[in-house]
């Protein structure tokens, strides 16, 4: 292409088709081509290598548009269209000829033949000629009337030999071809580290994509780990629930069967009792004393029980203590396949694990941090320390260093001889000067401990935790897309809280507090250990 089009035009331009790029491509050694013209030469060649620099390619490249150089590309045909008119020669007077140059100090263009004396007498071979072009006067010095052929980097603008002794004196000016050479290689350097720019987004689009198919991958093997899991704690709670319907069942036949033969004896013994009944009265009232002193001896015997009734207690009793022993036989099975499974999902959290570090710069001036950044105190005396807008002024708190604004993480403290302490995570856009609210709808997700064994979950009203045993080591869970913060008693493997179905805006940190030291009864450190 002709270099009026602008010194653009060489950068632009496919060193195939030699026209300015059309879908520019890059290839990996960093050169630009039509994709049209890319993909026809290597259709058209045995080997797949770079047609500008013959670099050879073991496979051929999955080639993506340049966007950028395409932007630039249409940008620059929009400014210098295809459909430029021919120049024409001023001199020739019948059948004007396409001119071959144009003189900027005669301001004329002309076709070879007049442009011979240009090229033979000796004035005119000192005339600045150029490739032929239509608006000489853009390139001539509107106040001089002479060719901008010099450039001032001071001004930075194009001038004539005039304005160089005149306004722009002791400026410091360089021939048009010179800057125009500088400008070339800056644009060279410039589109070398766009092309770089576009190798590395490619790159890490790449890196991104093996991530993103590599966690799809192990998120579907996590699921159908956990489905197997429950569907295993399902199937153990229906068995034990089948079990325990069918020994209730069984033993209210059993209970049904006795009282059915209790009562049925009772009636008969009822009906006898009633009959002796009859006859008592009826020799009460009799005038044959000989036969009532025969019969005597055996109307006073008092007929045999036909149950003995203590049994019948004691026995229903142990009925019942041995249905309350089955039950709880089964309540502890439950809870075994219950503390197993949570187990198994405490393992599962623990491969999220990540390395937390306290942030200096979120510390309250109270807060004493160990020189490695993994444990955190209160101390008696506020330390000098820059106001930054990070920090906490009020509350004894501090962050983690690094934020989480995707997938899940797992990190675990010892709150071992604590009688206070706040834990759990926080929004980055939380309110860290005066006083604070912990709760979820203030960006804190945490559970707290207060007076040595009171253990709440901060949600909008406070929950009441009620736990077997003090807290040793805590497990802090989250799944951001999930909107899940779970904790656990790491030493017990067994669930403590959870906040489901939480929306997050935006990074979640690390949060603790290890409260106030008072009297020396709060004096231990909280402690990031390692999983």
């Amino acid at each position: 292409m002709s270099s009026s089009s602008g010194p653009l035009t060489e950068e632009l331009q496919c060193s195939i088709c030699l026209e300015v790029f059309t879908d520019p491509v890059s290839t990996p050694c960093g050169n630009n081509f039509c994709k049209t013209c890319l993909n026809t030469f290597w259709n058209n060649s045995r080997t797949c290598s770079c047609p500008y620099c013959k670099e050879t390619f073991t496979q051929r490249p999955d080639l993506k548009i340049n966007t950028t150089l395409r932007d630039i590309s249409e940008h620059y045909k929009e400014k210098s269209p295809e459909e430029k008119a021919e120049v024409v020669c001023d001199v020739c007077e019948d059948r004007k000829l396409n001119a071959l140059k144009s003189c900027l100090v005669c301001q004329s263009s002309y076709c070879q033949t007049h442009l011979e004396p240009h090229l033979r007498v000796a004035g005119l071979k000192k005339h600045k000629l150029m490739d032929p072009v239509r608006n000489l006067e853009d390139y001539i010095c509107q106040k001089h009337d002479r060719p901008l052929e010099l450039f001032c980097r001071d001004d930075q603008t194009c001038v004539c030999s005039f304005c160089c002794v005149k306004e722009h004196k002791n400026h410091n000016t360089v021939p048009l071809e010179e800057e125009v050479e500088d400008k070339k290689t800056e644009l060279m350097k410039t589109q070398k580290d766009v092309q770089q720019m576009i190798q590395d987004r490619i790159k890490k689009i790449q890196e991104v994509k093996h991530s993103a198919g590599v966690r799809k991958i192990n998120s579907e093997k996590e699921k159908a780990a956990c489905v197997e899991i429950f569907t295993d704690l399902i199937r153990s709670i229906e068995r034990c629930q089948t079990e325990l319907l069918e020994m209730m069942e069984e033993q209210q036949k059993a209970v049904e069967k006795q009282e059915e033969e209790l009562i049925e004896e009772l009636e008969q013994e009822i009906t006898e009792l009633k009959m002796r009944n009859t006859e008592l009265e009826q020799l009460s009232h009799t005038e044959d004393h000989l036969h009532l002193l025969q019969i005597y001896s055996s109307l006073q015997c008092r007929p045999a029980d036909t149950r003995n009734w203590p049994e019948i207690s004691l026995k229903t009793r142990e009925n019942l203590e041995t249905l309350r022993e089955t039950l709880d036989q089964l309540k502890d099975t439950l809870n075994e396949k219950l503390s197993q499974t949570v187990s198994s999902e405490l393992k599962w959290m623990q491969q999220y694990a990540v390395d937390v570090t306290l942030d200096p710069d979120t510390a309250h001036p109270e807060l004493i941090l160990s020189d490695d950044g993994k444990q955190v105190k209160h101390g008696d005396i506020e330390q000098e320390l820059p106001d930054k807008p990070q920090r906490f002024d009020q509350c004894p708190c501090v962050l983690g260093k690094e934020g989480f604004s995707s997938g899940r993480f797992y990190f675990e403290v010892q709150v071992k001889g604590k009688t206070d302490w706040d834990l759990g995570v926080a929004r980055e856009s939380i309110n860290r000067k005066g006083d604070i609210i912990l709760t979820p709808s203030d960006g804190f997700w945490i559970v707290v401990l207060r007076n040595g064994n009171e253990y709440k979950a901060g949600a909008s009203s406070p929950v009441s935790l009620s736990l077997k045993v003090n807290l040793q080591q805590v497990g802090v869970f989250v799944d951001y897309e999930e909107g899940l913060v779970s904790f656990y008693d790491v030493e017990s493997s067994s669930h403590i809280y959870s906040f489901t179905g939480q929306t997050f805006i935006d990074k979640l940190y690390p949060f603790f507090s290890p409260c106030l030291n008072i009297a020396s009864k709060n004096s231990n450190p909280l402690i990031i250990i390692p999983v």
